[in-house]
């Protein structure tokens, strides 16, 4: 029997819930009998029932004696939905294959165990590593109850995020813009600056079809943003949270009266302080936040260790422009030796731009105590 095949199989349909699970796992299930599929299904939104439960009741035929593949390890607690490993046992499951572990504290180990006490063979770690990428974000999020954040930005060849006039619309063109939708209905929630507010009035949606829009997050440490502003105007339709430093609540009331949620923070270097905005946030079960701020808000984030994932969109052009914005300002590092590093970076082709992803390698310069001001 080809377990990778079938695993194949199974994270495709994993992929199905990518932006409706949150904050559980994307996970999918293949069942097969004599060499035969006959059963499937994923995890189709946070609430529902589990990819197991999916794929038992999809059953062409009686399961006992079939092998279960499922991208991760079957839950064995009570939260949303009953135990998985309770349906796989009494449907007579003969043998289980798993993807990846569960490091949620309440399985992590203890549903492949209960399997295997009520005599089900369970293998292991077959495609791991796909799985494993596929639910970064709930790994990062179940271990730290901080949000997975991705910081994204479209620059030209040669580093400029806009034109020396301010002018941004657009570098790069329709695919990988609509490669950004899908990120933003991917993500819980996407976060700007003030800045990026007062200066481009964005609504910050999915603009997919189908698509379900982010929570819209403000860092605006001083109450700044227009009441005007159309994240403002429709913050009774899609969440937005303004995440700010003022303690005048008598300013608050008119923002929630436009439907906004207040986040308070205390001040870090005269600005909100991210560290503790993403420990509110992750209180909020929003496992994951898309950055798309200018270099002030970038800098900020690198500096103060949230940022796990970074996403360089680059287009084919020059703009020049010794005073034309980049994407990460601030004060920068002062060698090249306390750069912030970058790893296991992947190229993807999108038209004719570029889409380089890295993960954030764990910074020095950070760790002595590089200097937060931006």
């Amino acid at each position: 029997m080809n377990d990778s095949k079938y695993m194949k199989m199974a994270l495709q349909l994993a992929k199905k819930g990518c932006g409706w699970t949150s904050p559980n796992p994307m996970v999918g299930a293949v069942i097969v009998k004599n060499g035969q599929i006959i059963g499937q299904g994923y995890h189709e939104k946070y609430g529902q029932p589990h990819a197991e439960k999916n794929a038992l009741a999809a059953c062409t035929q009686n399961p006992r004696g079939a092998t279960m593949y499922v991208t991760l390890e079957p839950c064995c607690h009570y939260g949303k939905q009953p135990p998985c490993v309770n349906a796989i046992i009494e449907a007579g499951i003969e043998r289980v294959v798993t993807g990846s572990s569960d490091p949620n504290p309440l399985v992590n180990g203890k549903g492949i165990q209960i399997l295997q006490e009520h005599g089900i063979t369970v293998t292991e770690h077959i495609l791991q590593e796909e799985c494993d990428r596929l639910n970064e974000v709930f790994f990062h999020y179940i271990l730290t109850k901080h949000p997975f954040v991705v910081m994204k930005y479209a620059m030209t060849m040669d580093g400029k995020i806009a034109a020396y006039t301010g002018a941004s619309k657009w570098i790069t063109g329709e695919t990988a813009r609509n490669y950004v939708a899908q990120q933003r209905h991917r993500y819980t929630a996407i976060m700007v600056g003030v800045g990026t507010v007062l200066a481009d009035d964005p609504m910050l949606t999915c603009r997919m079809e189908n698509g379900k829009n982010p929570i819209r997050v403000i860092c605006d440490t001083n109450l700044r943003t227009p009441l005007q502003a159309r994240i403002i105007c429709t913050a009774k339709e899609i969440p937005t949270i303004l995440a700010t430093c003022c303690q005048d609540e008598k300013r608050w009331h008119a923002y929630k009266e436009k439907g906004c949620s207040i986040l308070f923070c205390e001040e870090n270097s005269g600005h909100v302080d991210l560290q503790q905005l993403m420990e509110k946030l992750g209180q909020k079960q929003i496992d994951s936040v898309l950055l798309e701020g200018g270099g002030t808000l970038n800098w900020a984030a690198l500096q103060s260790g949230i940022v796990q994932k970074v996403q360089t969109y680059i287009a084919p052009k020059l703009f020049g422009g010794k005073t034309a914005k980049t994407p990460v300002e601030g004060v920068g590092v002062p060698s090249p030796s306390d750069a912030y590093s970058l790893k296991n970076s992947t190229i993807i082709p999108l038209g004719e731009d570029f889409l380089i992803e890295s993960e954030v390698a764990q910074n020095v310069y950070r760790n002595r105590g590089g200097n937060r001001n931006n």
